[in-house]
Protein backbone atom coordinates (compact mmCIF):
# COMPACT_ATOMS: atom_id res chain seq x y z
CA UNK A 1 0.00 0.00 0.00
CA UNK A 2 2.83 2.38 0.83
CA UNK A 3 4.44 1.46 -2.47
CA UNK A 4 1.26 2.36 -4.34
CA UNK A 5 1.02 5.63 -2.41
CA UNK A 6 4.62 6.48 -3.34
CA UNK A 7 3.91 5.70 -6.98
CA UNK A 8 0.94 8.05 -6.89
CA UNK A 9 3.12 10.84 -5.50
CA UNK A 10 5.72 10.28 -8.21
CA UNK A 11 3.04 10.18 -10.87
CA UNK A 12 1.28 13.35 -9.68
CA UNK A 13 4.04 15.59 -8.28
CA UNK A 14 2.28 18.88 -9.00
CA UNK A 15 -0.98 17.85 -7.37
CA UNK A 16 0.81 16.49 -4.31
CA UNK A 17 3.11 19.50 -4.09
CA UNK A 18 0.19 21.93 -4.26
CA UNK A 19 -1.69 20.04 -1.54
CA UNK A 20 1.38 19.87 0.69
CA UNK A 21 2.14 23.56 0.23
CA UNK A 22 -1.46 24.53 0.97
CA UNK A 23 -1.45 22.37 4.11
CA UNK A 24 1.78 23.92 5.37
CA UNK A 25 0.68 27.46 4.47
CA UNK A 26 -2.70 27.05 6.14
CA UNK A 27 -1.17 25.58 9.31
CA UNK A 28 1.65 28.13 9.56
CA UNK A 29 -0.65 31.10 8.96
CA UNK A 30 -3.16 29.93 11.57
CA UNK A 31 -0.41 29.32 14.14
CA UNK A 32 1.23 32.69 13.48
CA UNK A 33 -2.06 34.61 13.79
CA UNK A 34 -3.01 32.73 16.96
CA UNK A 35 0.38 33.39 18.56
CA UNK A 36 0.24 37.08 17.60
CA UNK A 37 -3.13 37.36 19.37
CA UNK A 38 -2.81 34.95 22.32
CA UNK A 39 0.68 35.79 23.60
CA UNK A 40 0.14 39.55 24.09
CA UNK A 41 -3.38 38.87 25.40
CA UNK A 42 -2.09 36.31 27.89
CA UNK A 43 0.56 38.74 29.16
CA UNK A 44 -2.03 41.53 29.46
CA UNK A 45 -4.52 39.30 31.31
CA UNK A 46 -1.92 38.18 33.88
CA UNK A 47 -2.48 41.36 35.89
CA UNK A 48 -6.27 41.35 35.55
CA UNK A 49 -7.68 38.49 37.59
CA UNK A 50 -11.39 38.86 36.75
CA UNK A 51 -10.92 39.24 33.02
CA UNK A 52 -8.37 36.43 33.05
CA UNK A 53 -10.87 34.10 34.75
CA UNK A 54 -13.43 34.72 32.02
CA UNK A 55 -10.88 34.40 29.20
CA UNK A 56 -9.26 31.23 30.53
CA UNK A 57 -12.63 29.56 31.15
CA UNK A 58 -13.67 30.45 27.60
CA UNK A 59 -10.38 29.05 26.29
CA UNK A 60 -10.87 25.82 28.25
CA UNK A 61 -14.35 25.48 26.78
CA UNK A 62 -12.88 26.02 23.32
CA UNK A 63 -10.41 23.19 23.88
CA UNK A 64 -13.26 20.74 24.43
CA UNK A 65 -14.80 21.40 21.00
CA UNK A 66 -13.94 18.81 18.33
CA UNK A 67 -11.86 20.16 15.46
CA UNK A 68 -14.42 19.15 12.86
CA UNK A 69 -17.18 20.88 14.82
CA UNK A 70 -15.23 24.15 14.84
CA UNK A 71 -14.66 23.88 11.11
CA UNK A 72 -18.33 23.11 10.48
CA UNK A 73 -19.50 26.06 12.58
CA UNK A 74 -17.59 28.49 10.36
CA UNK A 75 -19.39 27.41 7.18
CA UNK A 76 -22.67 29.32 7.79
CA UNK A 77 -20.68 32.48 8.55
CA UNK A 78 -17.80 32.40 6.07
CA UNK A 79 -18.71 29.73 3.55
CA UNK A 80 -16.07 27.32 2.28
CA UNK A 81 -12.48 27.63 1.13
CA UNK A 82 -9.15 28.84 2.49
CA UNK A 83 -10.41 31.81 4.55
CA UNK A 84 -12.93 29.94 6.73
CA UNK A 85 -10.42 27.12 7.21
CA UNK A 86 -7.81 29.64 8.35
CA UNK A 87 -10.30 31.25 10.73
CA UNK A 88 -11.34 27.91 12.23
CA UNK A 89 -7.77 26.66 12.67
CA UNK A 90 -6.78 29.95 14.30
CA UNK A 91 -9.60 29.43 16.80
CA UNK A 92 -8.25 25.94 17.51
CA UNK A 93 -4.74 27.27 18.12
CA UNK A 94 -5.72 30.13 20.44
CA UNK A 95 -6.65 28.22 23.67
CA UNK A 96 -3.38 26.33 24.35
CA UNK A 97 -1.23 29.38 23.61
CA UNK A 98 -3.40 31.72 25.71
CA UNK A 99 -3.64 29.31 28.66
CA UNK A 100 0.10 28.57 28.69
CA UNK A 101 1.04 32.24 28.32
CA UNK A 102 -1.19 33.29 31.20
CA UNK A 103 0.08 30.44 33.39
CA UNK A 104 3.70 31.20 32.50
CA UNK A 105 3.42 34.87 33.45
CA UNK A 106 1.64 34.06 36.70
CA UNK A 107 4.29 31.51 37.69
CA UNK A 108 7.24 33.89 37.43
CA UNK A 109 9.03 34.11 40.78
CA UNK A 110 7.78 37.23 42.64
CA UNK A 111 11.23 37.63 44.23
CA UNK A 112 12.74 38.17 40.77
CA UNK A 113 10.16 40.86 40.05
CA UNK A 114 10.76 42.54 43.43
CA UNK A 115 14.51 42.50 42.83
CA UNK A 116 14.05 44.11 39.42
CA UNK A 117 11.74 46.72 40.91
CA UNK A 118 14.33 47.43 43.60
CA UNK A 119 16.90 48.06 40.87
CA UNK A 120 14.69 50.84 39.51
CA UNK A 121 13.19 49.08 36.49
CA UNK A 122 9.89 50.33 35.14
CA UNK A 123 6.92 47.96 34.81
CA UNK A 124 7.52 47.71 31.06
CA UNK A 125 11.21 46.91 31.58
CA UNK A 126 10.31 44.27 34.17
CA UNK A 127 7.87 42.65 31.75
CA UNK A 128 10.26 42.79 28.80
CA UNK A 129 13.54 41.89 30.53
CA UNK A 130 12.47 39.68 33.45
CA UNK A 131 8.95 38.28 33.19
CA UNK A 132 8.78 37.35 29.50
CA UNK A 133 12.24 35.66 29.31
CA UNK A 134 11.40 33.53 32.36
CA UNK A 135 8.00 32.64 30.93
CA UNK A 136 9.22 31.79 27.41
CA UNK A 137 9.67 28.01 27.97
CA UNK A 138 6.05 27.51 29.04
CA UNK A 139 4.79 29.85 26.30
CA UNK A 140 6.79 27.85 23.75
CA UNK A 141 5.20 24.65 25.07
CA UNK A 142 1.79 26.14 24.36
CA UNK A 143 2.81 27.03 20.81
CA UNK A 144 4.16 23.50 20.41
CA UNK A 145 0.82 21.98 21.43
CA UNK A 146 -1.06 24.38 19.17
CA UNK A 147 1.18 23.54 16.19
CA UNK A 148 0.40 19.84 16.45
CA UNK A 149 -3.33 20.52 16.83
CA UNK A 150 -3.37 22.86 13.84
CA UNK A 151 -1.48 20.48 11.54
CA UNK A 152 -3.81 17.66 12.53
CA UNK A 153 -6.90 19.85 12.24
CA UNK A 154 -5.83 21.10 8.80
CA UNK A 155 -6.51 17.61 7.48
CA UNK A 156 -10.20 18.15 8.28
CA UNK A 157 -10.19 21.48 6.40
CA UNK A 158 -10.79 19.42 3.25
CA UNK A 159 -14.38 18.95 4.39
CA UNK A 160 -15.06 22.69 4.00
CA UNK A 161 -13.01 23.23 0.86
CA UNK A 162 -9.78 24.22 2.58
CA UNK A 163 -7.69 21.85 0.49
CA UNK A 164 -4.40 20.43 1.69
CA UNK A 165 -3.44 16.84 2.37
CA UNK A 166 -6.93 16.12 3.66
CA UNK A 167 -8.17 16.05 0.05
CA UNK A 168 -6.30 12.78 -0.49
CA UNK A 169 -7.69 11.30 2.71
CA UNK A 170 -11.31 12.17 1.93
CA UNK A 171 -10.90 10.94 -1.66
CA UNK A 172 -9.32 7.72 -0.46
CA UNK A 173 -12.18 7.09 1.94
CA UNK A 174 -14.82 7.88 -0.68
CA UNK A 175 -13.17 5.66 -3.32
CA UNK A 176 -12.19 2.91 -0.84
CA UNK A 177 -8.53 3.28 -1.87
CA UNK A 178 -6.20 2.92 1.10
CA UNK A 179 -3.16 3.87 -0.95
CA UNK A 180 -4.70 7.25 -1.84
CA UNK A 181 -5.64 7.77 1.79
CA UNK A 182 -2.00 7.16 2.77
CA UNK A 183 -0.84 9.83 0.30
CA UNK A 184 -2.42 12.36 2.64
CA UNK A 185 -2.18 10.61 6.01
CA UNK A 186 1.53 9.76 6.02
CA UNK A 187 2.84 13.26 5.12
CA UNK A 188 0.40 14.88 7.58
CA UNK A 189 1.67 12.59 10.33
CA UNK A 190 5.28 13.36 9.45
CA UNK A 191 4.52 17.09 9.49
CA UNK A 192 3.04 16.82 12.98
CA UNK A 193 6.03 14.84 14.25
CA UNK A 194 8.43 17.28 12.61
CA UNK A 195 6.65 20.26 14.16
CA UNK A 196 6.83 18.62 17.57
CA UNK A 197 10.57 18.08 17.21
CA UNK A 198 11.22 21.60 15.89
CA UNK A 199 9.24 23.38 18.57
CA UNK A 200 10.62 21.04 21.23
CA UNK A 201 14.14 22.03 20.21
CA UNK A 202 13.11 25.69 20.13
CA UNK A 203 11.65 25.37 23.61
CA UNK A 204 14.95 24.00 24.92
CA UNK A 205 16.95 26.68 23.12
CA UNK A 206 14.81 29.47 24.62
CA UNK A 207 14.97 28.10 28.17
CA UNK A 208 17.36 30.20 30.31
CA UNK A 209 20.30 28.22 31.60
CA UNK A 210 19.21 28.72 35.19
CA UNK A 211 15.84 27.08 34.44
CA UNK A 212 17.13 24.23 32.27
Amino acid sequence: MLTDAWRYVLGHPERFGDALWRHVTLSAAALAIAAAIAIPLGIWLAGRARLALVAINAANMGRTLPSLAVLALTMPLLGTGFAPSLFALTLLALPPILINTHAAIRQVDPDAIDAARGMGMTPREITRRIVVPLAVPIIAAGVRIAAIQVISGAVLAAYIGGGGLGDFITAGIAMMQVSLLLVGAVPATLLAIGADLVFGGLQKALTPRGLA
